[in-house]
């Protein structure tokens, strides 16, 4: 494995993996022209997206946090706003600037889609030029913001490819770089093993908090969320209660404490080290929320076999499960099928992790990424007025 790293260091001194240059829409109804410009100039990448029309409240407020945490993300060279509206436009696109970033926004009123696309696509040329000549540098594992989240979970995840990660997870965090976990509702059972590793009594009361609203809402409904959570898949791979899904789920959160409690889509303000996130357990959900937060790589342990990617964070997959392993590796980055046949061990698995990550950071194209898998979902709270 190289010890050295290589990355881009932003204006802001943060630092990212990949070299976008996206268009960005701030609402449904903007994004065929976003899609349009991204046509017109090849490289650019557009992240259309099903909101942004009629919220109000903290739905708002999540909607412009998470708009402004993707623009401000590391992997993101520059970035063009395309909205229905100048103000909702302007307002996404200076939280943007205060990065330093270049970034330049448009509005459809007033222009028509012909005229703003005709705009955005000399603004996307003049900017995607520019990104094309920087630069590499090295950086080290303190620089970086890795983000974690397990999927279609089985028996194996619990057992093998969540540990794995776990291993990654305590050598990032001893390396000084920041990490986040979230998936609130999947702690069920196990809250009170995040509880106790959490590094304030501030924290813990704000953690849960989060926790019993999150749970709460869902009971209010008066809902069964078998089949659900768990899932299908999680059922048919052997995990029959939310209570054994959430100990597999805390199983690749490691050992260190825990120094900050984020809203969805927040960034963290406490220094490097390990977080939890209020998120969704909704894949695409979780990782577009945590790429808001600046996390530039995602770990993704998997049992049944979970597809999902994002389009600026790189999602790396782990998986044990030797069917999964075979029948779906156009999607495994990681195999470490190895543990269960007890053919290496679980500080090896942790090697052979961390060799991908190094290489991820350095170049290397995940599986989700070479297969297209782009899968930007917003999060949404309240109906629209």
């Amino acid at each position: 494995m190289t010890n050295q790293l290589y990355g881009y260091r932003r204006e802001n001194g943060k630092v990212g993996i990949r070299n976008h240059v996206i268009v960005l829409p701030v609402d449904d109804i903007s994004n065929s022209a976003c899609e349009a410009v991204a046509n017109q100039i090849k490289g650019v990448l557009a992240l259309p997206h099903s909101y942004g029309r009629l919220q109000y409240g903290e739905d708002l407020k999540l909607h412009f946090r998470t708009l402004i945490g993707i623009g401000s993300n590391p992997n993101v060279a520059a970035v063009v706003v395309i909205g229905i509206e100048e103000n909702w436009a302007k307002k996404v696109a200076d939280g943007i600037a205060k990065t330093g970033k270049p970034v330049a926004h448009f509005s459809i009123e007033g222009y028509g889609d012909l005229e703003t696309i005709r705009q955005a696509s000399w603004k996307a040329k003049e900017f995607l030029q520019w990104a094309s000549e920087l630069q590499k540098e090295p950086i080290e594992l303190k620089d970086l913001t890795v983000s974690i989240k397990c999927g279609e979970s089985d028996t194996t995840t619990g057992l093998a490819s969540c540990p794995t990660v776990a291993q990654a997870v305590d050598r990032l965090v001893d390396a000084g770089a920041t990490v986040f976990f979230g998936e609130t509702s999947e702690l069920t059972g196990g809250e009170h093993l995040i509880y106790e590793r959490i590094a304030s009594p501030a924290l813990k009361d704000k953690f849960m908090n989060m926790y019993k609203d999150y749970v709460g809402e869902i009971e209010s409904k008066g809902v069964d969320l078998l089949g659900s959570q768990p899932t299908q898949g999680n059922i048919a791979g052997g995990l029959s209660t939310i209570e054994e899904k959430a100990l597999g789920n805390i199983a690749k959160t490691g050992t260190k404490p825990i120094i900050g409690v984020l809203e969805p889509a927040e960034s963290p303000s406490n220094g490097n080290g390990l977080y939890f996130m209020d998120t969704s357990s909704a894949a695409a959900e979780c990782i577009t929320l945590m790429a808001a937060g600046g996390a530039v790589l995602h770990l993704f342990p998997t049992g049944q076999g979970n597809i999902v990617g994002n389009p600026i964070e790189p999602v790396i997959k782990i998986t044990a499960n030797p069917k999964t392993a075979e029948t779906m590796k156009e999607h495994i980055d990681v195999d470490v099928k190895g543990l269960l046949s007890r053919e290496i061990g679980i500080q090896q698995a942790g090697d052979i992790l961390m060799d991908y990550i190094y290489r991820t950071v350095n170049g290397r194209l995940t599986c989700a990424e070479t297969l297209g898998h782009r899968e930007f979902v917003m999060t949404k709270l309240f109906r629209s007025a």
